[in-house]
């Protein structure tokens, strides 16, 4: 197998709705950005609190009692793409307009203005929270290895 399908594969990890699942996504993702030979990547820090926020909120408003949340992170050689599934009802909106003295709610937003593309995609029990990373290609060395 070559290293460019090795990075296709996904690593994912399955976390169940308690407190210590956060730090828990926070290394594993540490752990796959090691695999992939993304270790010093400039935005590692970044992508690594974008799961933190993400799975933060899944586990606030988007995993329901008894239940847990998907981490999956892929590698394509261009992005990092990180996704959160959960089960639970409804969709998120990023809170945090001028006008809002709510202290929560700016996960999404903070996930927005680190990853270069996020969203939200539905399934059916449930939703994706995603965002991508590009991980810039120069003269064929990528951004981790500069």
């Amino acid at each position: 197998m070559n290293d460019r399908n090795e990075l296709l594969y996904p690593r994912e990890q399955f976390y169940a709705r308690e407190r210590r699942s956060v730090p828990a996504a926070r290394r594993f993702a540490g752990q796959s950005l090691r695999c992939w030979g993304l270790a010093g990547w400039v935005r590692a820090d970044d992508m690594s609190l974008c799961v933190s926020e993400l799975a933060t909120n899944a586990l606030l408003h988007g995993v329901p009692p008894g239940r847990g949340f998907l981490l999956r992170l892929r590698y394509d050689g261009e992005a990092v793409r990180v996704e959160v599934h959960d089960s639970g009802p409804g969709l998120p909106t990023a809170a945090g307009q001028a006008d809002t003295v709510d202290e929560g709610g700016r996960g999404l937003l903070l996930g927005g203005a680190l990853a270069d593309k996020w969203g939200v995609t539905e399934r059916q029990l449930g939703k994706v929270v995603w965002a991508e990373f590009e991980t810039p290609v120069v003269a064929g060395v990528t951004a981790a290895r500069r």
